[in-house]
């Protein structure tokens, strides 16, 4: 549980730093993620959820083939 909460601690630092530092920006990107039709925002998030898996599983050493 420990860390799986550090885990979560880690992903919002991540996602805060944007809002942080360029928030103008921010607000620019959350107009034009409106304007996406729905399947288009699911296909995005599909492919990060599915890059973020792909970077745990080699983080946690891949596959080894000994």
């Amino acid at each position: 549980m420990e860390f799986f909460l550090s885990v979560i601690g880690m992903v919002l630092v991540i996602e805060g730093i944007p809002y942080f530092a360029v928030p103008e920006k921010m607000k620019e990107v959350m107009k034009m993620a409106q304007m996406q039709p729905d399947n288009v925002l699911r296909v995005f998030g599909g492919i990060l959820m599915l890059v973020g898996l792909i970077i745990v599983f080699l983080a946690k050493g891949g596959i080894s083939l000994q």
